[in-house]
Parts: C-alpha cells; structure tokens; sequence
C-alpha cells in the first residue's frame, strides 16, 4: 500500500516523478491507454497530473489538433483529440513537444483530463477528475486535499 499524500505538501514549482501504478483509460467503451511506466506531476493544491507514454495509447485515438496553452514550469503544450468509433472528445489530451529542461521527461508523453473520458483506473481504483475544466488531475484515495480547481479556488 502506498502512502497518502495530502497535496497541500507537494512542492511549487512542481515535483517529476517516475510513478510504476498501473493505469487504465476507457472511453467510447474502449481500452484507449494502459501502463504501468508513466510520470506524475505534484503540484501544491492540485491531485497528480499523469503522463502516458504516447505509446500506450490504442492506435488513432490521439489526433493532433490545432492550439496551444503555455505553462510557466513545463513549457509549450499541444493537444489531442481523443477518437473512438463511439465517441469523440475534443482537446480531451495534451503533451509538450519540447518541454522545459527539468521536464525533459514528459518528451513523447500524454496527460489526459479524467473527466472527459469515461474511466481512469490507478492500480484498479477508479479516478475521481479535479474539478473544472482547466486541470487535469487525478484524484484517488491516495491523496487528500481540499485541491484547486473547483469555483471560488482559482485564486489559491
């Protein structure tokens, strides 16, 4: 078992970790990415962001899409249509083509936001989605909060 981690004691800028958790995303009713090597991302006030290896995704569920988003720590981000013969959600992944230097890891990787898929599993346990429409961090037993991202929390 794994310890719990409250988010309020994770680090800004964020922390990079190797995380070895097997992880599960459905949607349209299909298996769209399985792992168990990927990157978690630990920021104050936010559940950790996951990053898949591009690999692990079915092939042509990630369709690049026009836009671009900056964030200050990991640089320049590029998103992803995620395509089922069910469903289509838009800008529903991004990835950083050419990450800032200490995110060097995230090369060839995909974070996805939970809450626009049908299912995220983290070593079988169901993911609830940080609120909002802006973050996309995985929330599961294994952290506690409050986080950031629900209305009136922007500001923190």
């Amino acid at each position: 078992m794994r310890p719990v981690e409250n988010v309020w004691d994770y680090p800004r800028p964020p922390s990079i970790e190797h995380s070895d958790e097997r992880l599960v995303i459905e949607l349209g009713g299909e298996r769209i990415a399985e792992t168990s090597s990927s990157y978690r991302i630990c920021e104050t006030s936010h559940p950790p962001t996951y990053y898949l290896p591009i690999g692990s995704f079915a092939d042509g569920v990630l369709v690049p899409v026009p836009g671009r988003t900056m964030c200050e720590w990991k640089g320049l981000a590029s998103y992803f249509d995620l395509v089922t013969a069910d469903r289509t959600v838009r800008a529903g992944a991004w990835t950083y083509p050419a990450p800032e230097p200490r995110f060097a890891a995230l090369l060839g990787h995909v974070a996805i936001y939970p809450g626009k898929v049908d299912r995220c599993l983290v070593d079988g346990e169901q993911v609830q989605a940080q609120e909002g429409d802006f973050y996309g961090g995985w929330i599961t037993s294994r952290v506690t909060g409050p986080f950031k991202g629900a209305p009136g929390t922007l500001g923190w």
